[in-house]
């Protein structure tokens, strides 16, 4: 797997967000996946809780836009982590800083540790 496929899996991702439906989303995650979010307190161990972040996440309409990539691979793992910036449909923007692990089941990359927390300033 190159960088250009990795960095591509960020605008998988990002395209699921757009399709309003939390299980699309969901489904970029592996099943044991760990979901550190962005815009919550609670850490997400299982598709199940995933999926509680996410109804009210795609509920504000948000767009993602990667400012710093820094794409790593290893065998079957891959990590990408950076900055990126949410817009959503009500105006407002947050800078986050963003740590996706992804690891190659045998067919597809799934997601299988995410992190993104808001710059601190």
């Amino acid at each position: 797997m190159n960088q250009t496929e990795i960095a591509a899996l960020f605008d998988q991702w990002n395209n699921a967000l757009q399709t309003g439906n939390p299980k699309n989303v969901v489904a970029l995650y592996e099943t044991n996946a760990i979901l550190l979010p962005t815009v919550s307190n609670k850490v997400r161990h299982n598709h199940e809780e995933i999926e509680d972040y996410f109804v009210h996440f795609l509920a504000k309409g948000p767009q993602g836009k990667i400012n710093e990539s820094n794409i790593r691979t290893f065998d079957n793992i891959a990590i990408n982590s950076g900055v990126y910036t949410f817009t959503f449909k009500d105006g407002a923007v947050v800078r986050a800083r963003f740590s996706y692990v992804y690891r190659f089941n045998g067919e597809n990359w799934k997601i299988i540790e995410h992190h993104s927390s808001a710059m601190p300033e």
